[in-house]
């Protein structure tokens, strides 16, 4: 039986080394970020659903008997990869969406609808419950806000159905569920990430539900051993970019300079791949001097980037300040603004770390001390979360 109120939480995620590289066929790292989006869900007897995404101001209702009678068999999609637009077209129908609702509701809202409808369709009658998602990841930053969403979504619906079962005992603060109940998790989880992007690629999701690393390449998406979990200042320089214009100004510059850029990108996929190498020591044994070669790495990385053009001032202003207090920053996701990651070597004072973040924030940067290699996808007890998020919660 489910508990009174069903907490999960999923992480989010960076791209440690291989962003434009892995479009080109090359490998690239990603990993869990310890910002978490937090689902609370509770079953009730009201005959409403009720979801409550308050990061971005949206609260929606519909009654389970309409819900009931409406014909959903459109959502048997069987293989097909993405919805068609006839399918999306009848999704926002059904969730009662109109033409003039912002974007960004209407993706979240669609992809909630679709989750709980395709999930929850062949109980005898569909729930009743209340849903709210509140998330420490900015929206629309490349950190896999949606991705942490669906997985969310998808674990909290499947528990609530008894497609999977709870696995919190008694007791216990955290817990994760079975290797086959998150594989199915992910399985959800993309479907939903495809009502938000169309044809995504499935990083975000695989790792929002395993956590830890994994490596891509060419749509194989391999989990890596679980590294200790590296601390960061993850920036957001909220300079905006378009991540589709970045990587179309890559492939010109390949066809335009092959014999420059193909080198480059090869070169970046060995940076990926001799990261992986020493995360693969550091899981068994982590050292200074392996701290020291992901510093390397960082530099090396970041001016690869830059010369395949996606770096930017600001960008280029945050790897000066934190070079100026002995640290190692690199651009993450599309580049051209957006964010960055700082690694903390495990001998840094916590004064040279403030003074770091206090000489970003000086530069209009928002800045965050968190880890990557987080957890996956989890449940919690009503207890365990920490108090910023709990009362996050209880506010709501």
């Amino acid at each position: 039986m489910l508990p009174e109120v069903l907490l999960v939480s999923a992480p989010g995620k960076v791209i440690l080394h291989g962003e434009h590289a892995v479009v080109h066929g090359k490998v690239a790292l990603a990993v869990a970020l310890n910002l978490r989006t937090f689902l609370r869900l509770q079953l009730h007897s009201h005959g409403k659903v009720n979801l409550n995404l308050p990061n971005i101001g949206i609260r929606r209702t519909w009654d389970v008997t309409s819900l009931q009678q409406l014909d959903t068999s459109f959502l048997e999609q069987g293989d097909v990869t993405v919805p068609t637009p006839e399918q999306m077209e009848k999704l926002k129908e059904v969730a009662g969406l109109t033409k003039d609702c912002a974007n960004h509701e209407l993706l979240a809202v669609l992809a909630f609808v679709y989750l709980y409808l395709s999930i929850c369709r062949k109980q005898r009658t569909l729930p009743s419950l209340d849903i709210t998602v509140w998330s420490e990841l900015p929206a629309g930053a490349g950190l896999g806000s949606s991705g942490a969403y669906s997985v969310c979504l998808a674990a909290a619906l499947l528990t609530a159905c008894g497609v999977i079962a709870n696995p919190l005992k008694d007791g216990e603060p955290v817990s994760r569920w079975t290797s086959e109940d998150l594989e199915l998790i992910n399985k959800w989880a993309f479907h939903g990430e495809k009502v938000i992007h169309g044809n995504p690629s499935g990083v975000d999701n695989a790792v929002s539900t395993w956590g830890g690393a994994l490596r891509y390449q060419e749509g194989r998406i391999t989990p890596l051993k679980r590294p200790p979990a590296l601390k960061i200042l993850l920036t957001n320089t909220k300079v905006p970019r378009s991540t589709k214009a970045l990587v179309s100004s890559v492939r010109s510059r390949l066809l335009k300079f092959p014999e420059i850029v193909t080198p480059l990108l090869a070169s970046m996929s060995a940076i990926s791949l001799e990261c992986e190498r020493v995360l693969g020591e550091m899981a068994a044994a982590p050292a200074l001097e392996h701290y020291l070669v992901l510093e390397e790495l960082i530099d090396m990385n970041q001016h690869h980037l830059n010369a395949l053009g996606v770096g930017h001032a600001s960008l280029d202003r945050l790897c000066q300040v934190t070079r100026a207090h002995g640290l190692h920053s690199k651009l993450t996701g599309g580049g051209g603004g957006g964010c960055g990651i700082t690694l903390l070597r495990t001998d840094l004072e916590q004064p040279q770390v403030e003074a770091a973040k206090q000489a970003l924030e000086n530069c209009g940067f928002d800045c965050w001390e968190t880890s990557i290699g987080a957890l996956g996808v989890s449940v919690h007890s009503a207890t365990s979360l920490d108090a910023p998020v709990q009362q996050a919660l209880d506010s709501l």
